[in-house]
């Protein structure tokens, strides 16, 4: 087949997602990521839509992209007016980019009650569009919208669509599952159909994912002879999402072996997909494939057993291939096997008879029958497993602490203060904190108190809080809590956890384990 091109519209379907708002910065720096993972057209808006993206596009010429096209997308030019006086058609030229996507109906249904008008008016705007276009710009692309649904109701006029478009000289021809429910079976099919008229240009592929089968149409419609692949980073999409090629690329490099990116280019998806993320400020799932954090994680003691000695046991691709690595995670579902790995990945050596790796996994469990969870809390296995081995460094200790809560007014938000009294070496620091709550104004007045004996703790701050309620009875507010608290500095993150009837007391515990790990990390990094 001939190479296969990655379109990625991100900077434009993929906004079009539900509390997805990336501004003109983030769109540049978005586009220069994809440039380095090697997709060749990014889409980066509309800009007769809006002043954001024509804003994108005249900023975005000021970068030296390595391969990737830049277009502008914009829909056919309106009924009543000729390509040259519409005035979606004039913002995307002005937007001066070397491709342009023009989007036409294709389905019967919308031209009659959505346009409104005949089904040879439909095809007369978009020949026009297209011819006038190409009069100015070097590469014109044509997006069928819903080119399926309109094929199974009315396969003659789908196809005459698409002819049009390639009388107007079009230099690519989108087939477009635009609702998301088509199923593989049915992509397969027509697409092998529309091969048989063999149009003169290369045939594209863009697909919604509303029936969960956006890459699995992206992949087959490639085996089908396809060459170019749409999809946004992480699957970023109206309603349910686009393709994600995220999925879609590994799946095609390494199971397929179609070179769409090079092996370097690759190493770098999990980096863009977290980057991308970032940006729209959202959280990254950690059970998407090939890029997330439990993509290659291993719980059972029989699978960490076995990835030991072959890691192809329980991994279909290597993780590093795709930017990704394994991970063991501890819980009770355990076994030695875990223990082991994770003590190795600590630089620790121990053995499968050490009296330690057996002490450690009976804690392990015990602690995770109580309540404890230590899959997203490694840093307070790190701290157990070190304490065990004696290897765990007294960084304070506690004098005691008093929290007040106080609501004055019914219409006031309470105040929080904490009192603390530590202890480091012989010396004891005495001091107060305010915060928006108990825990907050706990965690602000210990770090108050130790930034005085570790400056380095002003580094550090509190990501994310969580609190679980594990008793579900007759305790009621009584019940067990176990708090997991995210810190991170300006290199890691780290998780750790704490687990009482008392809340104040569970995170605590959460609290000071994670001061003790920021501590001997950074003991670490100056001890080497």
């Amino acid at each position: 087949m001939k190479s296969l091109k990655l379109y990625d519209t991100t900077l434009r379907d993929g906004t079009q997602a539900e509390d997805i708002a990336f501004t003109v910065e983030d769109k540049i720096r978005i586009a220069k990521k994809l440039d380095e993972l090697g997709v060749h057209y990014i889409e980066g808006g509309w800009p007769g839509s809006n002043p954001r993206d024509l804003q994108f596009f005249n900023e975005i010429k000021n970068y030296n992209l390595i391969q990737a096209k830049i277009a502008a997308f914009s829909s056919t030019a309106h009924p009543h007016n000729p390509p040259d006086k519409d005035k979606n058609i004039k913002e995307v030229l002005r937007a001066q980019t070397p491709v342009v996507t023009i989007v036409g109906k294709s389905w019967d249904i919308h031209v009659r009650e959505a346009l409104g008008i005949t089904l040879e008016k439909n095809l007369q705007i978009i020949f026009e569009t297209i011819s006038f276009l190409k009069k100015h710009v070097s590469e014109v692309m044509f997006d069928a919208e819903h080119f399926f649904d309109g094929f199974k109701k009315n396969p003659d006029y789908a196809l005459k669509i698409i002819k049009i478009a390639t009388s107007a000289h079009a230099d690519w021809v989108i087939l477009c599952d635009t609702n998301g429910g088509s199923m593989p079976h049915e992509v397969q099919e027509i697409i092998r159909i529309v091969k048989k008229e063999r149009l003169p240009v290369p045939l594209g592929i863009h697909c919604h994912n509303d029936s969960e089968m956006a890459v699995a149409n992206s992949i087959l419609a490639v085996k089908e002879g396809v060459t170019q692949v749409q999809g946004t980073i992480n699957g970023f999409g109206e309603r349910c999402g686009n393709a994600n090629l995220c999925s879609i690329i590994p799946n095609l490099r390494l199971k397929l072996g179609i070179p769409c990116i090079s092996d370097e280019q690759l190493t770098k998806l999990r980096e863009t997909a977290r980057f991308v993320y970032e940006l729209a400020n959202f959280q990254p799932p950690n059970h998407q494939p090939f890029v997330g954090n439990s993509a290659f994680a291993h719980k059972g003691g029989l699978h960490v057993h076995a990835i030991q000695k072959k890691s192809e046991t329980y991994e279909h691709i290597r993780p590093e291939l795709v930017g990704n690595h394994q991970r063991v995670l501890l819980s009770d579902l355990s076994g030695k096997s875990n223990i082991i790995y994770k003590a190795k990945d600590l630089g620790i050596k121990v053995g499968s008879k050490d009296p330690v790796v057996i002490a450690a996994l009976e804690k392990l469990k015990n602690l995770e029958n109580q309540g404890y969870q230590f899959e997203g809390a490694e840093a307070s296995f790190e701290l157990m497993l070190k304490k065990a081995l004696g290897l765990q460094k007294k960084y304070f200790d506690l004098v005691g602490f008093r929290i007040i809560s106080e609501k004055r007014k019914e219409d006031e938000t309470p105040l929080a203060e904490a009192t603390i009294m530590i202890q480091v070496g012989g010396k004891i620091e005495h001091t107060a904190a305010l915060g928006n709550g108990p825990v907050n104004a706990l965690d602000n007045a210990i770090r108050k108190a130790l930034e005085k004996f570790y400056p380095q703790l002003k580094d550090m701050e509190l990501v994310d809080y969580k609190v679980r309620v594990l008793s579900s009875g007759e305790e009621g507010t009584g019940a067990k809590v176990r708090v997991l608290i995210e810190s991170s500095d300006n290199h890691d993150k780290w998780g750790t956890v704490g687990l009482s009837e008392n809340i104040i007391e569970a995170s605590w515990q959460a609290l000071v384990d994670s001061i003790n790990y920021k501590l001997l990390k950074d003991d670490q990094k100056n001890a080497e």
